[in-house]
């Protein structure tokens, strides 16, 4: 239950009226594509986890609408402070597919250098998107004092902060939302509702009716989407954007969906999702209904998925490839990328490190030369 309307655009049947997307047959296109190589990537990531290449991955089945939607709504300038859940938002603006792959193995092209976990990524271009943390909530200030630093600079930047329904039990949460009310900070808070906090039920993690209500105590309104209707998604994302870009200050969106997997490659959710609710959501699953709307426009028709999924599996394998063939990071990137100048403690270390690897004859310390 909720306290609000849940806003839809599609219906089951892929009807959609007279909405107007505000996208043109070609970026609808790139929103259908963008879902599939979603799947693409997360099944490929499931098989590389459990065959041992890779160590950790983030299932996303049935997230896809909630995600592209909303990344549909923002342009390059914006910034993205995701949740781990978020693939969808990188792929549908452009970041290369073997650039995620570099960061699922940690290798030298990497952007964090191997120190993170896969599916924490972060890129600067061709959209700002901030690294994913595993602690929950704690970036929910942070893309907020970003949004505040946009305001004050006179940027007409917005922060699209993006999390699960877990992180609204984080302190990270509440000190987030308190401030962006009250500096009516350009921030636009996308909860997906995806029906479980890890093995934790929303009814035994709030006793509010749903999660956008709680956007009042802060001054901030609310509103509850369908998070399987992409359009939908996207048009009350554009909503609060422009909010945002006008100065009125941040929304709290709150996306109705659910994961049709476990919240990581790490646990078992036919332990605490009971099979009934998997076949309810199933039958609401956003990439055929997207496919629905596609083929009431002429822009699809049977068998396009085949053949569309499987030319994203051939990119996703081959970025797969690339990535595992990669070196790892050499050791030097410990010390060369953390101080402008390295303090003498930092180089005597470094330089103790290099000498005791290149007498064991270790080849991941590279040439053995200290180079800082």
């Amino acid at each position: 239950m909720s306290a609000y309307e849940e806003f839809k655009v599609l219906g089951a049947d892929g009807s959609a009226g007279d909405h107007d997307p505000g996208l043109s047959d070609e970026g609808l296109l790139h929103c259908y594509r963008t879902m599939l190589m979603v799947r693409a990537f997360d099944d490929t990531a499931m098989k590389l986890q459990r065959s041992g290449r890779i160590g950790f991955s983030i299932p996303n089945r049935g997230i896809e609408a909630t995600q592209v939607g909303a990344a549909s709504a923002l342009e390059t300038k914006d910034w993205i402070f995701p949740s781990y859940r978020d693939f969808g938002m990188p792929l549908y603006h452009g970041v290369k597919v073997v650039d995620m792959m570099h960061n699922m193995f940690g290798n030298a092209l990497d952007t964090a250098k191997g120190r993170q976990m896969p599916v924490h990524f972060s890129f600067e271009d061709p959209i700002r998107f901030i690294s994913i943390s595993s602690p929950i909530g704690t970036h929910i200030p942070q893309g907020v004092g970003a949004a505040h630093a946009m305001k004050m600079r006179g940027e007409d930047s917005v922060a699209l902060i993006s999390f699960g329904d877990g992180g609204t039990s984080s302190l990270g949460f509440h000190s987030g939302l308190n401030f962006a009310g009250v500096w009516k900070s350009p921030a636009v808070f996308l909860c997906q509702n995806n029906g479980y906090a890890i093995s934790m039920p929303i009814e035994k993690q709030t006793a509010s009716d749903g999660f956008a209500v709680k956007g009042e105590a802060y001054g901030i309104p609310g509103v509850v989407v369908d998070g399987n209707d992409l359009l939908a998604v996207r048009q009350v994302t554009r909503e609060a954007v422009e909010r945002a870009r006008a100065g009125e200050g941040p929304t709290l969106i709150e996306a109705l969906t659910f994961r049709m997997g476990g919240h990581s490659t790490s646990d078992d959710p036919t332990r605490y999702v009971p099979e009934e609710l998997v076949a309810e959501w199933e039958e609401k699953d956003p990439v055929p209904r997207f496919e629905a709307y596609l083929a009431s426009r002429g822009l699809w028709k049977e068998g396009d998925r085949e053949t569309l999924y499987e030319e994203c599996m051939a990119e996703v394998k081959e970025a797969a490839d690339v990535a595992q063939a990669t070196d790892a990071p050499s050791l030097e990137t410990i010390f060369s990328d953390v101080y402008e100048e390295v303090p003498d403690h930092i180089r005597a270390q470094g330089e103790a490190a290099f000498d005791l690897l290149r007498r064991k004859g270790d080849a991941a310390a590279g040439d053995g030369a200290f180079p800082l």
